[in-house]
């Protein structure tokens, strides 16, 4: 890429909003999934107790459905992620484009 169309996109008010935007947004989720993941593992580690004890007369144990939320959990947080990046940043990266092109 030619250095004057970088020093262009980089100047563009639109890039400077994708950046920002998509940087906190993700930063955000990241922080979600990393509460979520690790909380599941220090349970794990530190309360075996309460993983292993039984949701009912069955065999079922709470790890299973605590697990199950983490799994579900991942899936909602990357189509959540990838809703707003079909919407939202990309219609900021076709503006970008429109105004470099020009």
């Amino acid at each position: 890429m030619h250095d004057d169309m970088v020093q262009k996109i980089k100047s563009d008010p639109n890039y400077r909003k994708l950046v920002t935007a998509r940087s906190k947004f993700g930063w955000a989720l990241t922080w979600c999934m990393m509460a979520v993941y690790y909380g599941y593992i220090l349970l794990i580690a530190f309360n075996k107790e309460l993983l292993s004890t039984k949701t009912g007369a069955g065999v079922m144990t709470w790890g299973m459905p605590i697990g199950l939320f983490v799994i579900v959990f991942t899936v909602l947080v990357t189509g959540f992620y990838v809703r707003r990046a079909n919407s939202e940043y990309d219609d900021l990266t076709h503006a970008i484009q429109e105004r470099v092109k020009a």
